[in-house]
C-alpha cells in the first residue's frame, strides 16, 4: 500500500481537488462514452460550495494531492460519492484508505453507508464490494448507463 497521509480537505484545496476530479473522471467518461458527467462539469465555484458543507477528505503524498472522497449525512444514512484517486496511482490501495477513513469519521452516527457508481465500473464495485458493500438496487440513468446502489451496515 501507498504510504499517504489522509486528512480533512482545506479551502485552499479546491484547484487541485478539482484538478483531480477532471483527470479521475475521464476514464469514466471515456467508458460511457459521456463527457458530459457532472464530475466533468462542475465548476469551481460549485465545488467549493460542495466541499464547505460535506465531508470531505483527502489523500496526500508529499505536496500532491492522490486522492479524495465526499460524503454527507442523511439522517442516520452516510451518503458517499466522489471516491477519486489519481489515474497514475491507482490500483495502490489509496481508494480503499479513503472508504475506510470517510466510514471512520461517521463511525456511531450512522446505521449505514450508501455510495453509486456505474455498471461498467468494474473495479469501483470490486473495491466497494471488498469493503462489504452490497448491491441493492440498478437505476437506468440512460439508455447505456445504469447507475449501481450499493450499501453496508455500519458497525454498533
Amino acid at each position: 500500500m501507498v504510504d499517504v497521509l489522509i486528512s480533512s480537505v482545506q479551502p485552499v484545496d479546491v484547484g487541485e481537488i478539482l484538478t483531480l476530479q477532471r483527470a479521475a473522471y475521464v476514464t469514466e467518461a471515456q467508458l460511457y462514452s459521456d463527457a458530459s458527467l457532472p464530475a466533468l462539469t462542475q465548476t469551481c465555484e460549485e465545488l467549493a460550495a460542495e466541499l464547505g458543507s460535506d465531508l470531505a477528505l483527502k489523500a496526500t503524498m508529499g505536496h500532491r494531492i492522490v486522492g479524495s472522497v465526499r460524503a454527507r449525512l442523511k439522517g442516520s444514512v452516510l451518503h458517499i460519492g466522489r471516491l477519486m484517486v489519481a489515474p497514475d496511482l491507482q490500483g495502490r490501495g489509496i481508494g480503499t484508505r479513503l472508504l475506510a477513513a470517510v466510514e471512520r469519521e461517521a463511525a456511531g452516527k450512522v446505521d449505514r453507508y450508501m455510495l453509486f457508481t456505474g455498471h461498467l465500473s468494474h473495479a469501483n464495485i470490486r473495491l466497494y464490494e471488498r469493503r462489504g458493500y452490497t448491491q441493492v438496487r440498478r437505476v437506468q440513468l440512460k439508455s447505456d448507463m445504469v447507475l449501481v446502489h450499493l450499501e453496508k451496515q455500519a458497525d454498533k
